[in-house]
């Protein structure tokens, strides 16, 4: 895995030689490019003046903030430079918050970390397992692309995540959202719903995450490149019915399930019991 940043993580006197690694792996993803309709040939992104229509070149192009309509001020390279903050190299952490305390809506892209030598290993261990005992997040700032950043460490295996967040001004509030409303739960609904969710309860590493849409966007392509006809099969919208039933049937469903794969398990073990008597079977008679 290779850094994309090197530097410190800083907090008080304390100071922990780390790397930044990419966590998300792009390669999973599934790009296209633009071609002529006509021919398949590749579209080139040729910029224009959109008054004149005259293409530009990338030195005839500066950046200019709209303060009113139609009216700009320029912003030359020198001017970015002048905002340069402090240090580029060292993660800074401002303070310890419970990990309750963090809203899920201010995490962005995450990252790894780690330590940057065996000399750095020891402390970076000792911040990831404090971490984890005292399930605190340590929240900081640093500066990335030329930009200032809010961040989040957080305790991960036997290392550290990193999170980039928003801005809490960036975060649009929920009450904004329409019909939202402060209902009463009805007492047996809420009895019933609290049910199904405890017969449904697992822990997260047991739920499969797959992207489904990547996977048949592949198959899609595959077929393509070979020449075969794309099925799709219409899927029907899920029927609304009365909450009360929907929980009875819902729970009943997930009763089921555990005794069906019960007897899948034991009819597989009980298959796989008469499978090895045949073998040992065969291997008397053979000798």
């Amino acid at each position: 895995m290779r850094a994309i940043w090197k530097g410190h993580i800083q907090f008080s006197l304390v100071t922990i030689p780390v790397r930044i690694y990419n966590a998300i792996d792009a390669g999973q993803s599934i790009s296209f490019n633009l071609l002529s309709k006509e021919n398949h040939n590749p579209v080139s992104y040729e910029k224009k003046d959109k008054v004149t229509g005259e293409p530009l070149k990338n030195e005839d192009i500066v950046k200019g903030y709209q303060y009113e309509p139609g009216q700009y001020v320029i912003i030359e390279p020198e001017d970015f430079e002048k905002v340069k903050l402090k240090s580029e190299k060292v993660i800074e952490i401002k303070g310890f918050v419970d990990a309750s305390e963090v809203s899920a809506s201010l995490f962005e892209s995450p990252y790894y970390i780690g330590p940057d030598g065996d000399v750095a290993a020891k402390t970076y261990g000792l911040l990831a397992e404090t971490l984890k005992q005292s399930n605190k997040f340590a929240v900081g700032t640093v500066v990335l692309r030329d930009r200032e950043t809010p961040l989040l460490l957080s305790p991960h295996e036997k290392g550290i995540v990193m999170y980039r967040l928003r801005y809490p001004n960036e975060v649009r509030d929920i009450n904004e959202v329409p019909l939202l409303k402060d209902v009463k739960a009805d007492k047996d609904q809420l009895k019933l719903a609290k049910t199904l969710v405890d017969s449904m309860s697992i822990k997260f590493s047991d739920i499969e995450m797959k992207d489904n849409y990547t996977e048949k966007l592949r198959e899609i392509i595959e077929a393509k490149i070979e020449g075969k006809e794309v099925v799709v099969v219409e899927e029907e919208a899920p029927k609304v019915v009365d909450i009360m039933t929907a929980l009875k049937a819902s729970i009943d469903a997930a009763k089921k399930k555990p005794m069906e794969k019960a007897k899948g398990d034991s009819a597989r073990k009980e298959k796989e019991e008469t499978t090895e008597k045949k073998k040992k079977t065969a291997r008397k008679k053979a000798s």
